[in-house]
């Protein structure tokens, strides 16, 4: 099942107009700041495919345009919205967009004299609540599907996290199924949206 899903979410640089597999230098390969929200980091195939075959990160979409959006939270005056707007790579450089995990209240006013943020070209900066424009959705908008199943991610050295998310698809699926132990809450919707699984209409 999860094999599958990867596979429908695949991007490719290579094919008719694209690149080819020798000429591909490194800089083509690397992984960019517009990956952010759009294209997962982490999973790649090993060998000489490496960085030309991607993965679309989990909540990802394509507009009418063909370009890939990533959604994000609307802040107003320090306060986060419900509103989710998708933004694509160029639109999101016009704008202050904080982090996932920066500390929030109960009513979901930014809390703290500066929030971290990204701006154009990648970079990082500490603004106050009320400059913030967008709040990534989740941290885990970063990464694919398959790499969002791996439990403590961010503790992973990126090599093995590809080689880990690369494996999991070669898993075999046992006769006697059981939960695991360590999961991550991705495991269930994976199973679902997979097309795989008998699900009841009613619980």
């Amino acid at each position: 099942p999860l094999s599958e899903i990867t596979h429908k979410r695949r991007l490719s640089a290579l094919g008719p107009g694209g690149l080819s597999r020798d000429r591909a230098g490194f800089e083509v390969r690397d992984v960019h700041p517009t990956h952010y929200g759009r294209i997962c980091p982490i999973e790649t195939p090993e060998g000489q495919n490496i960085g030309l075959i991607n993965s679309m990160a989990t909540y990802a979409r394509i507009n009418k345009h063909g370009f890939i959006e990533s959604p994000y939270r609307r802040v107003k005056d320090g306060h986060i919205t419900d509103e989710v707007v998708y933004l694509s790579a160029i639109e999101e450089g016009k704008y202050k967009i904080g982090q996932a995990n920066s500390k929030v209240d109960k009513d979901g006013k930014l809390q703290g004299e500066f929030i971290n943020c990204r701006v154009e070209g990648g970079n990082f900066v500490m603004v106050e609540p009320h400059e913030v424009d967008f709040i990534d959705v989740t941290p885990m908008q970063v990464v694919s599907v398959a790499a969002s199943l791996i439990p403590f991610l961010e503790n992973d050295d990126a090599n093995r996290a590809l080689m880990g998310s690369n494996m999991q698809r070669q898993a075999v699926p046992l006769i006697k199924t059981d939960a695991p132990f360590v999961g991550t809450g991705v495991e269930g919707v994976v199973a679902k949206d997979s097309g795989a699984s008998v699900l009841a209409l009613h619980d």
